[in-house]
């Protein structure tokens, strides 16, 4: 009898056993999930995609134009640079300076990546290998433990929904722990929670990081969606940073560019150059129009990106006040794409990958359980407000129709 881990190749038995990396992977919790909303969008349902952090806006006219000029050119299908064409890297550090006042030399610190999931996890081959461990935020976005282990390395999850205390716990894991983290993971705004925090979090932070001589990795991937006149703090912005760690940006969500796979990685020099060498050997670079069409977004599209916030912020007080019409009790967020919901008794009973599967099958609205998201993330959803305001009243609807079901159901 063959385990998980083993792939039949034919019928006579012979088995592949697989890298014990990829046995080191827990299994995948959103499974169910996608099956059911595959199965559903075959058999005609509309299914209302509240599941995925995917925007569903297109980006600035300018920049697809840009694109489809830059595609017609011959001289651009040719093989990039895998660290990103001198041009681009210079137009991420003016933007740093313009929103942030940070200078940084594009040279040497900043490379290109084909999204920042891709950075995320070849910076941890860079950096890390068998007992090094990371500390990264719980409720933990998937790539963030898994691209530690996959390159071998140990995870210890921390609640980050009370940043003082989640630098007190990396304090005291720091003074406990032998050999100490080798990498902290921060990400602000947080996903799935939607936590966010001020500059003198960052100070705290990198002091910390001198003083337990750990390496930050930031990732910053929410940075232009903020609500209410919030502004996301940048950890390159606090004084000591780019000595400590770097930061991973992205094009995906204010840009709305999201298919088009392109982040950046800033700060530290080293760990840039360990980025880059890792890269060299894995890819070619991203598609040069890509490039090019990106650096027309940064240099001109900046009002877009405004626009697009603003359109989150309706959507989230169209979907927060729908939900709290049906008695949850929200936490509006102040930035990202997402809205934590704690989910009210007595569907909370259920369990969150229960009650998630019972809004697709009987409401066609897809969410993301909160128990995907490790243990923390239980009694939770995580729902993208991706869609349209319209959409979103529609969700809240059929929500309300599953959870009225079982009002009566318990009669």
């Amino acid at each position: 009898m063959r385990g998980e881990s083993e792939v039949p190749s034919s019928d006579d038995g012979f088995t592949i056993p697989v890298a014990e990396r990829v046995k080191r992977l827990p299994p995948y919790l959103f499974g169910k999930i996608n099956k059911l909303k595959y199965q559903k969008r075959v058999a005609g349902v509309d299914v209302i995609d509240l599941g995925m952090g995917n925007p569903t806006d297109p980006p600035d006219p300018l920049i697809v134009e840009k694109m489809a000029e830059a595609v017609a050119d011959p001289r651009n299908h040719r093989y990039s640079v895998a660290n990103g064409i001198a041009n681009l890297r210079k137009e991420v550090t003016s933007r740093y300076w313009k929103k942030y006042g940070v200078r940084l030399d594009p040279d040497s610190e900043v490379v290109a990546c084909i999204g920042s999931k891709e950075g995320f996890s070849h910076l941890c081959l860079a950096l890390m290998g068998p007992g090094d461990t990371a500390i990264v935020p719980s409720p933990s976005f998937p790539v963030h433990v898994y691209a530690v282990m996959l390159a071998a390395g140990n995870v210890i999850e921390l609640d980050v929904r009370e940043p003082d205390q989640f630098l007190k716990n990396i304090a005291y894991t720091c003074e406990h722990l032998y050999p100490k983290p080798r990498v902290v993971v921060v990400n602000f705004p947080h996903n799935p929670s939607a936590t966010v925090i001020e500059q003198d979090f960052y100070v705290e932070l990198v002091r910390l990081a001198r003083k337990y001589s750990f390496l930050v990795i930031s990732d910053f991937a929410y940075a232009d969606i903020c609500f209410d006149g919030y502004k996301a703090p940048s950890f390159l912005a606090t004084p000591g940073a780019s000595e400590v760690g770097v930061e991973f940006t992205t094009m995906s969500k204010g840009f709305s560019m999201a298919g088009w796979r392109i982040g950046f990685c800033s700060g530290n020099s080293e760990m840039v150059r360990a980025l880059s060498t890792i890269k060299g050997y894995y890819d070619y670079g991203l598609f040069q129009p890509v490039q090019i069409a990106a650096i027309v977004a940064m240099r001109h599209c900046e009002a877009a990106v405004d626009s697009i916030a603003a359109e989150y912020q309706q959507r989230r007080d169209v979907f927060c006040s729908g939900l709290e019409r049906l008695g949850w009790e929200i936490e509006r967020p102040k930035a990202g794409m997402f809205v934590w919901a704690k989910i009210p008794e007595p569907w909370a009973q259920m369990g969150s990958i229960d009650f998630a599967m019972k809004l697709l099958d009987e409401g066609g609205v897809a969410v993301s359980p909160g128990r995907g998201f490790g243990e923390d993330g239980e009694g939770y959803l995580r729902m993208a407000i991706v869609e349209n305001s319209q959409r979103l009243r529609q969700a809240v609807k059929q929500i309300g129709k599953c959870m009225k079901s079982e009002e009566i159901a318990a009669e």
